[in-house]
């Protein structure tokens, strides 16, 4: 029998962050993908497996739970050097998108064909069977409309196999994955959990359990504020919206192309350009060193405001609110923005992750936090299950 092993995938518009096992493996692909055909041209087998796989993702992806099935894409890193590269669009549902599968499949898949995980699974010559116990989540909005449910169930109850094309190492392999149990939480909730609770589920942060918090969660396609009192969401209150930061970062590409003629790969470029470290809202043209500041700035401010007039809006109807919490990529790329707003306007009480890399991997550890909180209760349960039988017997 093939062991479960325990995912937790943030299948954000950005990027897919995955963790897996006890931590032991983790996973960032940009959520970017391309049809492709079956050959696609390397200089030879020799140089493509010293390539690292997650550079040269290249799958055929058949489940059930497709639109379109048994079609092959390259992924992530590869697939931001096609012309018909494929970003999830603004007003898309996440559970509704085929591109959300695919991604999801192929993350689960790069973790199951690695030899310290594939030994231990149900192997037959190329063919992995990989069993699975997941935890993910959807915008609140979507949850609140009861899509967590139908997306749940495409999952459960299926095969669904990725076949690794001409990717490095791992060409000619497939796998064919199975989900024991999927948990899909609803974001604005993991976010919390992750703020108060750390992996063994034990409280670190005191302060926070029974204050009345709002947590807005900045994504690539919509904003979720959750309000959290009495230790869980008040679904009634939290608030969805279809404005994210994916299109705003798109309206800047195209204002790099009209304006300088610089063509670049995908929106993930564009979050390099203005989160990066050293050059900040640079480019290069011809050569020369060239700021995009005035670009930047105008087009992230005018997103920085709705914003928070979404922030002021919920505040409002929720007046004994005592903090909000920013997270989510958005949150990273629009806190300067958003901070001098606030200290120009209202002044609420509001705090964002200094660690950008703390606030883009929050939806991804709370998912594993719960996802492997649920299987510690279930293994508790059968034990206590399997004592009671052992002493009726007895």
């Amino acid at each position: 029998m093939t062991l479960s092993r325990v995912a937790a995938i943030d299948v954000g518009n950005d990027c897919v962050k995955a963790l897996f096992g006890k931590l032991d493996h983790d996973l960032y692909i940009p959520n970017v993908m391309a049809r492709d055909t079956e050959d696609r041209p390397v200089i030879g087998i020799e140089e493509l497996n010293e390539k690292d796989p997650l550079d040269g993702i290249h799958i055929r992806v058949h489940s059930p739970a497709l639109k379109e099935n048994n079609n092959i894409y390259r992924v992530g890193n590869l697939a931001t050097k096609s012309d018909n590269a494929t970003e999830l669009d603004p007003g898309s549902t996440k559970s509704e998108e085929d591109q959300t599968l695919v991604m999801l499949f192929a993350a689960l898949a790069l973790d199951a064909v690695r030899d310290e995980v594939s030994e231990s699974s149900n192997k037959k010559g190329d063919v992995i069977d990989a069993n699975y116990t997941l935890g993910t989540g959807l915008p609140l909005r979507e949850v609140k409309e009861g899509k967590d449910v139908g997306y749940r169930a495409q999952l459960l109850g299926s095969v669904h196999q990725v076949e690794f094309l001409v990717t490095p190492k791992y060409q000619g392999k497939k796998v064919n994955i199975k989900f024991d149990q999927v948990k899909v939480y609803p974001e604005g909730f993991a976010a919390y959990i992750n703020l108060v609770m750390d992996n063994d589920l034990n409280i670190i942060n005191k302060d926070l359990i029974d204050k009345r918090i709002l947590i807005q969660d900045i994504g690539g396609l919509s904003t979720d504020i959750a309000v959290i009192k009495n230790r869980n969401v008040d679904d009634d209150k939290a608030q969805g919206f279809n404005i994210g930061i994916s299109e705003y970062l798109e309206a800047i590409r195209e204002e790099i192309r009209t304006k300088h003629g610089i063509e670049l790969d995908s929106r993930r470029d564009v979050v390099d350009i203005i989160t990066r470290k050293n050059d900040r809202n640079h480019i290069m043209v011809k050569g020369s060193r060239t700021s995009v500041h005035d670009i930047t700035d105008r087009i992230l401010l005018e997103l920085a405001k709705k914003q928070y007039r979404f922030l002021r809006n919920v505040w409002q109807k929720n007046s004994q609110t005592e903090i909000c919490y920013f997270v989510g990529g958005g949150s990273a790329v629009l806190k300067e923005y958003i901070k001098t707003l606030n200290n120009n306007l209202d002044g609420y009480n509001i705090e964002f992750f200094e660690d950008e890399k703390e606030s883009i991997w929050m939806m991804a550890n709370a998912y594993y936090k719960l996802i492997s909180d649920f299987v510690q209760s279930n293994e508790k349960k059968k034990k206590e299950s399997g004592a009671k039988k052992e002493t009726v017997s007895n």
